[in-house]
């Protein structure tokens, strides 16, 4: 199949087309978030706790700050993150999950044992112990401590999949005509793993939106930023829930879930594009 033809089948999947859908809406209000939000999401000139109304369409929070404009605000960063984090997380574990798989002898045998360390200790907790240590907190430590902590399990799974092709037939032609290992990879192996990369990503993604907003919501991230994370943070400090503001805590909530939800319908859709027997069925 040539590329243009996964893309047309990506494109009459429903999961893939619901996710994208959702994706590309979240894109569209971060890239104009200026536009689409009718105040500063730092603006404490309005009523504290003010209801629901036509000027203010999720209300006012304690300080006086526009609700709805702090989530228009908050898509930037929150999709920055689930994004450039999902990058990183999927280069990592790409770059260790083909070495360990394709080489063998001391250097693959460390490797090896790096991943099955990192899977045996859980993320998230060890996620929130290095925050908790880091002194300078910002949108890139938060990238860096998930990336860092997340890449294991992509990377076994990348690795069990070349040591699977490198015993296939085509993989023992390049070698016996003594092309580089480097060719190998690159040219007959990485393209018919193009789609478990690919839902590596988007499970990282996932997993990365999620991890930055339980960060901001203990408070271990940034919280002078305005994230999706942060907005859940300062609503439960100021007890959103006791004073009737319901908006102010689950709407954020809701947008993590569409997000997240959309990651996961393009990570399956993927997944069936990818396998022959799923795209058949």
């Amino acid at each position: 199949m040539k590329w243009y033809d996964y893309i047309k089948v990506f494109l009459r999947n429903r999961k893939a087309t619901v996710g994208i859908s959702i994706l590309m809406l979240f894109t569209v209000i971060a890239i104009f978030a200026p536009f689409v939000a009718p105040y500063s999401p730092t603006d404490m000139s309005f009523p504290p706790l003010k209801g629901i109304s036509w000027k203010h369409p999720l209300g006012t929070t304690l300080s006086g700050q526009d609700i709805f404009s702090q989530v228009i605000w908050g898509t930037r960063y929150s999709l920055f993150v689930g994004v450039v984090t999902g990058l990183i997380t999927t280069i990592i574990s790409v770059a260790i999950g083909f070495t360990a798989g394709y080489f063998s002898g001391i250097i693959a045998e460390i490797l090896t044992m790096l991943i099955n360390i990192f899977l045996v200790i859980p993320g998230l907790p060890l996620i929130i112990v290095i925050s908790a240590y880091i002194p300078v907190k910002n949108i890139w430590t938060i990238i860096l401590t998930i990336s860092l902590t997340g890449w294991a399990w992509g990377a076994r799974v990348l690795r069990s999949q070349v040591l699977t092709l490198k015993n296939r037939d085509f993989v023992k032609a390049s070698l016996i005509v003594g092309e580089s290992s480097f060719h190998i990879i690159f040219k007959d192996i990485f393209p018919n793993m193009l789609g478990l990369v690919a839902a590596s990503f988007f499970g990282n993604a996932i997993y990365a939106v999620l991890a930055e907003a339980g960060l901001e919501f203990l408070g271990l991230g940034d919280t002078s930023i305005i994230s999706w994370g942060t907005i859940l943070y300062w609503a439960q400090n100021n007890q959103a829930i006791l004073l009737g503001s319901w908006q102010w805590f689950t709407i954020p909530g809701l947008f993590i879930a569409l997000l997240g939800m959309a990651f996961a319908l393009l990570n399956f859709a993927v997944d069936e594009i990818a396998n022959p027997r799923l795209r058949g069925r």
